[in-house]
């Protein structure tokens, strides 16, 4: 997990004058979440402990995270975006109860606004929770 959460490094060779961003760390995750709740399913806390053990790493205790919760396209917009900001709270209620500092995490819920599989909206691969590092 840690090398997963891990920026890279930055590019040994000069650009040529051009500004190159380094691409956004993230990793999405498939936690487990009772039916139309946000209450964490026991399996998805091994996964969970994982993560918060690499944020809480030497070489990720600097960085700071973006929780996002996602939902799939079932049911309607107003009511999913509400479900994944609950579930992205959930997310990090857990974290900082894993001694994860509050000030180090941002919890967002997108809804089904970013799928990850557009061309299948009622898939479960797009119920997740992706975490970004916003350094």
């Amino acid at each position: 997990m840690i090398e997963k959460l891990t920026p890279p490094e930055a590019p040994k060779t000069r650009s040529l004058g051009r500004n190159i961003a380094p691409k956004a760390v993230t990793v999405d995750l498939s936690i487990n979440f009772d039916f139309d709740s946000a209450n964490l399913q026991t399996s998805s806390k091994p996964l969970l402990d994982n993560l918060a053990s690499a944020m809480n790493s030497e070489r990720l205790s600097s960085l700071k995270f973006r929780i996002e919760g996602h939902t799939d396209a079932k049911g309607k917009a107003e009511y999913n975006q509400e479900l994944s900001a609950r579930r992205a709270l959930a997310v990090q209620n857990y974290l900082i109860n894993q001694n994860v500092s509050q000030d180090r995490l941002q919890a967002e819920g997108k809804g089904f606004s970013e799928l990850l599989l557009p061309d299948k909206p009622l898939a479960s691969e797009n119920r997740r929770v992706r975490i970004t590092i916003t350094q």
